[in-house]
């Protein structure tokens, strides 16, 4: 059995899961589909074409799935997927893709976006990320799995973020974050090393960091230029799953890197 509100606003297109709970004054638009389990707290809004997987949360005031903040929308049919089991906190904002971005925002499963942080328009967000309050990405951002995206950081359009790195608070980000590492800004955006606690948080093991330290090391502290360094990466790591993907994300860097 579901739980509603007689004071929320529901579509007669939107489709309900079992044991949805919806609060006073909350909105679901048209074609807006909540998985099984989904809760929206009082004042929460999602409008479509939208659909939500399994027991996900919007807290008060968040607004997810509306129109994307582009000049160049003129209403076209775009749409927003989202996994199960994510946190939406307080005014946070998640909107809709564009025709010229794939016309469609994703967001995986088991994220944290914290209050006041936005993902624009066409982003690609993976699993088990976190969003710290006010974090904010432009339009056509990727971010991949684990990835910490500290408060108040802001996201320049077309830049990815690696798989568990995690950005300090205040640091701007205008080129691609490589996977597995730290970025601080306290003057300038530099990359300070591996995300060594992150990753012993995620059950790496201590030669699964050694490994991706030793390659952090010839990108950043040795005398050699970034070709040179993914060379020698693959002379003596090569055995690394973790180094590979480094490499390969380095490769198809098109922003440049954030060294």
């Amino acid at each position: 059995m579901s739980e509603i509100d007689s004071r929320a606003i529901i579509s007669p297109t939107a489709r309900l899961g079992c044991g949805v709970k919806i609060g006073p004054f909350a909105v679901v638009g048209d074609e807006v589909e909540l998985g099984d389990g989904c809760v929206l707290d009082s004042h929460a809004v999602v409008q479509g074409p939208a659909r939500l997987g399994r027991e996900n949360h919007l807290y008060p005031f968040s607004s997810i799935g509306n129109d994307p903040q582009d000049l160049t929308y003129k209403g076209e049919r775009v749409s927003l997927e989202i996994g199960d089991a994510n946190q939406f906190r307080e005014f946070c904002t998640v909107n809709r893709g564009t025709v010229k971005g794939g016309g469609v925002t994703r967001v995986g499963s088991n994220n944290l976006i914290m209050a006041y942080a936005h993902i624009g328009h066409d982003c690609q967000i993976g699993n088990s990320t976190i969003f710290v309050n006010g974090a904010t990405l432009g339009g056509h951002v990727t971010v991949e799995d684990f990835a910490t995206i500290g408060a108040f950081c802001p996201v320049h359009q077309f830049c990815r973020i690696g798989k568990h790195s995690y950005i300090a608070a205040f640091t701007v980000i205008t080129q691609d974050v490589p996977p597995y590492s730290k970025i601080v800004a306290p003057r300038e955006t530099r990359c300070y090393g591996v995300n060594t606690i992150g990753l012993e948080r995620q059950g790496f093991s201590p030669e699964r960091i050694q490994s991706v330290e030793k390659a952090f090391r010839l990108l950043l502290r040795s005398k050699l230029n970034t070709a040179q360094a993914l060379e020698k990466m693959r002379g003596t790591l090569s055995h690394s799953e973790d180094v590979i993907s480094l490499i390969r994300f380095i490769e198809s860097a098109e922003r440049g890197l954030t060294k």
